[in-house]
């Protein structure tokens, strides 16, 4: 059984709809594993499920060799499941000192924010909702690293940033990864994903369609993927293979 994060055969639904069917995937500890597939395809559903914020009708999810899948959102959180979700959400009136001193107290989650984050260093009494769009969100992220995380879901990164703040973000990760941390990162730059990332799903209408490693899917670039974005695999079009941004996922 994986140290990291396991999930087995998962299906997920919103209100009476099933998105997700029957997902494998495994999450090593010290590794970027990345989730591909155009908009609608069930990422952020499939993340939102394993975080327990929607419920799972059947499968099961394992952290550290121990099923998490009964256990409600917070107590996940305590086992060591991170979850940077989609949105940038930050409590706007509090300064970025503020947001990580809520989620811990202790101020090491200060500092290992602003290790990771110089730039919020230099902002740790700005208002968060002073700040840009790629300050927002390395604070998204260090929120989500306050609760000292063995395994790091991280959706879309990247989304309505420029691409040096995308770099900036992502080298982040891979430092994290480096340090133990298991990363699942789901990310509109797939090229900036399969260049950092060890193992890639691909999914298209709620099913892992493909596993393979990043550097063959990078190699292969747009002919493994097109069809899963462009609609050649029987799906609707949306969203670029080719690393360009795309709209968030609305219903994912």
């Amino acid at each position: 059984m994986s140290d990291g994060l396991e999930v087995e055969a998962l299906t997920v639904q919103r209100g009476d709809l099933t998105i997700c069917r029957d997902v494998d995937l495994v999450v090593p500890r010290g590794e970027i594993t990345v989730l591909l597939g155009a908009n609608g395809a069930g990422k952020t559903t499939l993340l939102d499920g394993i975080a327990g914020m929607l419920p799972a009708a059947s499968g099961t999810v394992a952290l550290g060799g121990r099923r998490i899948d009964r256990l409600a959102v917070h107590r996940r959180a305590r086992a060591g499941l991170g979850y940077a979700e989609q949105g940038r959400s930050v409590f706007s009136r509090l300064t970025v000192a503020q947001n990580l001193v809520v989620v811990d107290r202790s101020g090491s989650a200060l500092e290992r924010a602003f290790d990771l984050f110089p730039r919020l260093a230099e902002r740790r009494d700005v208002r968060a909702g002073l700040l840009s769009g790629g300050e927002q969100q390395m604070l998204v992220v260090a929120r989500a690293l306050a609760t000292r995380p063995t395994v790091l879901m991280v959706d879309e990164l990247s989304l309505g940033l420029a691409p040096q703040m995308v770099r900036t973000l992502v080298d982040a990760l891979v430092e994290l990864a480096a340090s133990g941390v298991g990363i699942l990162l789901v990310e509109q730059f797939v090229e900036i994903a399969l260049a950092v990332g060890s193992i890639a799903h691909v999914m298209h209408r709620g099913r892992i369609v493909r596993t393979d490693t990043c550097a063959a899917l990078l190699a292969e670039r747009t002919s493994a993927l097109s069809p899963y974005y462009l609609g050649g695999a029987g799906g609707s079009s949306g969203g670029s293979a080719g690393g360009t941004a795309t709209p968030a996922d609305d219903e994912n």
